[in-house]
């Protein structure tokens, strides 16, 4: 846990000091005013794209470090984690990959998969030993092609893309709202909300809409897991990938804890509702079958 909050403070130290350097630097350089509402919006770009971002470029990193992955190379010794990488392998080049991408494993109970990493040819696959577990060999496969189906859609880019415009928004309507009630409440001898007032009503309004935005952000997570399951289905089968699902269900009593990467990984045990990232595994699973006929 501690290694995580540290992680997530680095990621957060990072984005300040690189949008600082941006926005002290090179906007007075081209002449733009950040007080103005254009440098406003550009200011809330900046910081909503660079947070995104960075947090993609560091992401592989982050999740070996977070979950104390073991890279698996294509030498390997050890027979069963050699199956793996070859298994990973093969199924990249089924999917038209530009290159394997890393392959690991995570000690964990929780039954689950992940794919993380900048671009396509930077990328990680990581599994769970619970999952390695419970699985055979040809659930392990349909899950598998699910996380190279992520990787081929360019799931990991688009969803921090969607990230930094939902970010940016909420931060530039939050601050001109704010402004426009400061305005309002100004008279001839002077008033409107105050240094503090100003920073609480600008932070409440942030928390409404970034409740608000997570609808879409959640409805695009649901939509490329269903996508990512149908790649599944075409470089394993639709039965494989829907069996792989009905074993992530039985292991789903396992309390899977919250981190950053839970709407990466392949099943939750959140309840769906409009904020969910991941469909039911029942629907998927009708959805699956349906594609065997």
């Amino acid at each position: 846990m501690l290694k995580r909050i540290g992680l997530f403070l680095l990621t957060n130290f990072l984005v300040i000091m690189t949008v600082s350097i941006i926005l002290s630097v090179v906007l007075p350089m081209l002449g733009i005013d950040p007080s103005g509402v254009a440098g406003l919006a550009i200011m809330c770009g900046v910081f909503g794209m660079a947070g995104a971002f960075i947090s993609l470029a560091i992401s592989r990193w982050m999740a070996k470090r977070a979950y104390n992955i073991q890279i698996i190379k294509a030498n390997e010794q050890n027979y069963q984690l050699r199956e793996i990488y070859d298994m990973v392998a093969r199924l990249s080049k089924k999917a038209g990959l530009p290159s394997v991408p890393e392959v690991g494993i995570y000690n964990s109970p929780e039954p689950n998969a992940f794919a993380t990493g900048p671009t396509k040819k930077k990328s990680l696959i990581a599994f769970s030993t619970a999952l390695l577990d419970s699985m055979d060999k040809r659930e392990v496969e349909a899950v598998t092609g699910h996380e190279i189906a992520h990787i081929s859609n360019g799931d990991m880019v688009t969803m921090t893309l969607l990230t930094g415009i939902v970010n940016a928004l909420v931060m530039f309507l939050s601050r001109i709202i704010a402004a426009a009630i400061n305005n309002f409440l100004k008279d001839d001898n002077g008033g409107g909300l105050g240094f503090f007032a100003y920073f609480l009503v600008v932070n409440l309004l942030q928390t409404f809409f970034m409740i608000l935005a997570t609808i879409p952000l959640a409805a695009f997570s649901r939509y490329r897991e269903y996508r990512a399951d149908a790649g599944s289905a075409k470089t394993t089968s639709p039965q494989a990938m829907a069996d792989a699902l009905k074993a992530l269900a039985n292991g789903a009593q396992v309390q899977a804890k919250k981190d950053s990467f839970a709407i990466a990984k392949i099943s939750s045990n959140r309840k769906v509702s409009l904020w969910a990232t991941h469909p039911s595994i029942e629907d998927r699973v009708e959805r699956l079958e349906k594609m065997r006929f």
